[in-house]
């Protein structure tokens, strides 16, 4: 009896340096995208991801879990085992809209680890190309002639494209005919083609392929400087209105992963983020890579969420958005 027990411990001894010297990632990792298949936000995703994988040294698949205003697919990243092989991408609604709303009770971004901010892109007012609407102020002489007929596809009511137009309508005194498409960039792109709409507001980004194509045209960007991209679409402030506001991509983790763990991921999404791939295929697309690693981006992320809720807290209190 004693020489089996010896036994038995020799052999949990010889097996746990094996366990140890395993590296993460040993299976696949799944990267949860929490808008509808499509849209910009998923587009982007999975280029840098096709990337990454290459570096991880592991299979990488993307998902789609939409619903929510982003937080049914962010809660599944919260849920997660903190080992890594779950990770996800939040924007804006993500990062601002959900927790201001209190959408859901258990939604809390210390649930998260966050690991870097990979891109950061300025919303914009896209219109038809045959549209007879050649500038911001077309637009907005057109919204104050006709108050409320001008129709705009925004995404979810109280998100970030909602806020831009209503930051729009009061630096301007126009007001819109306010539409709402939920889900992300995919429906309001259905929304242009089909008539259903005159004008929709999201990121030159989430359109690249409808402005490529000349079906659509850049109208203005809500920034300061122009997008190398499309030089051509003049910036809110350079027409003196006085409205910048804009989307970014952070990729997160579940609270509670590892150090290590976090710095590979964060490894492989640098890498991708620099490759010359990347950076060809994202000039392209209007998109700017704006990079914030693992050390800064929660606080660039507290910093953000908190002057956001100030701005939307006071348009709450001007009568101008519901909470």
């Amino acid at each position: 009896m004693k020489r089996r027990t010896l036994l038995g411990v020799a052999l949990i001894t010889s097996v746990i340096p094996s366990l140890a010297l395993a590296e993460f990632p040993e299976r696949d990792i799944r990267v949860i995208v929490p808008w509808g298949a499509g849209g910009g936000t998923d587009g982007i995703v999975r280029k840098l991801t096709s990337i990454a994988e290459r570096d991880i040294g592991s299979g990488m698949y993307v998902e789609n879990i939409e619903g929510g205003v982003s937080a049914t697919g962010v809660g599944q990243i919260m849920k997660a085992k903190p080992d890594g092989y779950t990770i996800g991408a939040l924007t804006y609604d993500s990062v601002v809209t959900v927790p201001w709303q209190g959408l859901l009770p258990t939604y809390k971004m210390n649930n998260l680890r966050l690991i870097a901010r990979v891109t950061s892109e300025p919303d914009a007012i896209i219109v038809d190309a045959a549209s007879p609407y050649q500038t911001i102020d077309d637009l907005v002489a057109a919204a104050k002639a006709d108050p409320g007929k001008l129709r705009v596809a925004v995404q979810n009511l109280g998100g970030r494209v909602h806020l831009a137009l209503l930051k729009l309508q009061d630096a301007t005194g126009a007001e819109f005919k306010i539409i709402s498409y939920p889900g992300g960039a995919a429906p309001q792109k259905e929304a242009i083609l089909s008539d259903e709409v005159d004008v929709a507001i999201t990121s030159l980004g989430d359109f690249a392929n409808l402005i490529e194509d000349g079906t659509v045209r850049g109208l203005i960007e809500f920034s300061e400087a122009r997008n190398p991209t499309y030089p051509d679409v003049p910036t809110t402030i350079e027409s003196g209105v006085d409205v910048a506001i804009g989307s970014f991509i952070v990729i997160a983790a579940p609270a509670g992963t590892p150090d290590d763990v976090v710095a590979k991921i964060e490894a492989a999404y640098h890498d991708a983020l620099e490759s010359d791939e990347f950076q060809e295929w994202v000039s392209n697309v209007g998109v700017t890579p704006s990079w914030i690693g693992a050390n800064d981006v929660t606080g660039w992320a507290n910093d953000t969420a908190a002057s956001l809720y100030s701005e939307m807290d006071a348009l709450v209190e001007a009568g101008v958005l519901q909470k």
